[in-house]
């Protein structure tokens, strides 16, 4: 009798289940609709896939994007299910095929995008199949793209609204990697999930590091960093503008590091190539902006770093989640100044959304400037806003160098008393130099050498005064006029400025020759031996995805490969108990993988 257990034994090739998956599975299976909160990385994926496999009929799975269908079935079918996808890149005649497939019943799942599935041409291919109880269930992933609150807001998902009234006995299964309480409420009302169960899994990525930095010169610290930790490993940048995108590609190609742009601005030929040559070849960094990343399944992508700040913990979250979805080490590294805050303060102002929509987007920026201000640990803030107790972690940059803090009452108050006697014109770097007491044509010209405020603050470092002035902004006790970069105080100083509130900062700290951090690759610490065997692996893996058409991450995993090294198995029954060699893999590859194991 086939059971979950064996399909995922058997077919997917995983010794037991994780956190809350059996419990999903045996719900859904047997016909219950559920709503899944679960990280990236986390095995969503299984927690339809098994239920499709133990069901009657087809599974219809709604996917946003092209590139994760694509991937998703192409895993599926290495691994021996019988799978298929439906979108616009398919011409005529092969949709129309996979369409007769899907209506003899060819397909375990079927991919769908949203658009297509309510068509009226393939709903009536729904009603056909259900009548004669054919469809298995609805899986809506990335569900989050029907909350008009969300990032990645897409209006053809509430069309799925219409699903459980025109088939009300298919169980639906809504899953999403990332919702806070107001966009989980959304999910529930606009796919009308109000019967569903809810699970919700932790949302810690625990092999995931973070690391949040002063910006000084973003792409040298960039470039610092990825040379010492993460050389030659794939991982994905973050910029906020397509010019950036393209500047910092190139700065990092020049470099020596195989670096692609990407971004919505692109010739759509060169996008596709790009993100292809992202997911099938090993050590490649796309330097992007968020248009890139939803859905992309590779599973080893080793670092994600921003070099701008995300607008909300949200965003955060989720660009970061695309790092170690294999479990293994992975780095989460970001470059954050004040130059970022008024950025996306401005941003926030000037955009066209109503006044309740600002205050909430203004909110999550707070929320996410209390991360990058932390003096705790940061998973602790990051899991504490999706409501989530938890410990210092002993991962992140806090917990590895805990900062230190000062009272830093009487230099906010100096600070505040000069950017209000300049009469709230002026920006941050005019401030500090009527604080340092620096002399100069422009200083004589606005008389703001005569200024009581001039040279009170000469005792502390330009680079101090810079982090003070970033940190009262993210504290809310500066405020921006964007139209001329002037600086202003807000209600919240007040407070200061009487003598009723103190400051706690964050102390800048003169960096130290630190030796040089040890790499953060997974083949770092092996011997000779180890490492010559990784490399023949890797290359095996790659020309067999050449072959098969494949990303090689849908052949093997990282983590099966490291497996592989550290068990050394010499024989088919010790093979099969390597997790990610589930029997349709073991019968494709088993003997060549022996072959390299005994060569080695």
């Amino acid at each position: 009798m086939t059971t979950a257990l064996s399909l995922l034994n058997d077919t997917f090739g995983y010794p037991a289940f994780r956190g809350r998956q059996a419990e999903i599975i045996d719900h859904v299976a047997g016909g219950g609709d559920a709503l899944v909160l679960m990280p990236t990385g986390g095995g969503k994926s299984l927690c339809y896939q098994i239920p499709a496999l133990l069901r009657a009929g087809t599974a219809i799975v709604v996917s946003p994007l092209i590139a994760l269908m694509q991937d998703q079935v192409a895993a599926l079918i290495e691994a021996g299910v019988r799978a298929a996808f439906l979108n616009s890149t398919l011409p005529s005649d092969r949709a129309s095929a996979i369409e007769r497939g899907f209506t003899r019943g060819d397909y375990d799942l079927l991919y769908v995008a949203p658009e297509r599935l309510m068509t009226p041409r393939f709903m009536q291919l729904l009603e056909e199949a259900a009548a004669q109880g054919r469809l298995a269930l609805f899986a809506i992933d990335e569900a989050h793209c029907v909350s008009q609150w969300g990032h990645d807001f897409r209006p053809e998902y509430l069309q799925l609204s219409a699903l459980p009234e025109r088939f009300p006995q298919v169980p639906r299964i809504a899953l999403t990697a990332t919702a806070d309480e107001v966009t989980r409420g959304e999910i529930v009302a606009n796919l009308h999930l109000e019967g569903a169960r809810i699970f919700i899994a932790s949302f810690d990525r625990p092999n995931i590091r973070y690391q949040i930095v002063e910006k000084a010169n973003a792409r040298a610290q960039l470039l610092t960093f990825l040379r010492a930790e993460h050389d030659g490993d794939a991982g994905i940048v973050y910029c906020l503008s397509r010019r950036k995108v393209e500047e910092t590609a190139a700065f990092l190609a020049e470099a020596g590091i195989r670096a692609l742009p990407y971004h919505a601005g692109m010739e759509a030929r060169n996008r596709a190539r790009n993100q292809e040559a992202f997911l099938r070849e090993d050590g490649v960094v796309m330097v992007a902006t968020i248009a890139f990343g939803m859905g992309i399944d590779k599973p080893d992508v080793r670092f994600v770093a921003h070099l701008d700040l995300p607008k909300s913990i949200e965003g955060y979250y989720q660009e970061t989640g695309r790092a170690g979805r294999d479990g293994l080490p992975a780095d989460a590294w970001m470059a954050y100044g004040l130059a970022d805050v008024v950025q996306q303060r401005r941003m926030i102002d000037e955009s066209e959304a109503d006044e309740r929509h600002k205050r909430v987007s203004a909110a999550k920026l707070d929320a996410l400037l209390g991360l990058c201000e932390t003096t705790a640990c940061r998973r602790v803030r990051l899991l504490a806003y999706f409501g989530e107790e938890s410990g210092p972690c002993g991962n992140c940059d806090t917990c590895l160098d805990p900062p230190q803090t000062w009272d830093g009452t009487e230099a906010v108050r100096k600070a505040l008393s000069c950017v209000y006697r300049t009469g709230q014109r002026f920006g941050a770097g005019h401030v500090i130099d009527v604080l340092m007491g620096k002399d100069g044509e422009r200083m004589r010209q606005w008389r703001h050498d005569k200024l009581s405020t001039f040279g009170i603050g000469a005792d502390i470092s330009e680079k101090e005064w810079r982090g003070i002035f970033r940190q009262m902004a993210a504290l809310g006790l500066l405020a921006v006029d964007h139209a001329h970069g002037a600086l202003h105080l807000t209600d919240a100083s007040r407070p200061v400025l009487k003598g009723e509130q103190s400051v706690a900062l964050r102390r800048q700290q003169e960096k130290k020759k630190a030796p040089r951090p040890r790499s953060r690759r997974i083949d770092a610490e092996f011997g000779a031996d180890e490492h010559a065997l990784w490399e023949k692996l890797r290359a095996w893996r790659s020309e067999t995805a050449k072959t098969h058409g494949v990303p090689a991450y849908v052949v093997l995993h990282d983590a099966t490969l490291l497996e592989l090294v550290r068990e050394r198995p010499r024989t088919t029954e010790e093979l099969r108990h390597i997790s990610g060699i589930g029997a349709h893999k073991l019968e494709s590859y088993g003997e060549a993988l022996l072959e390299l194991l005994t060569v080695a």
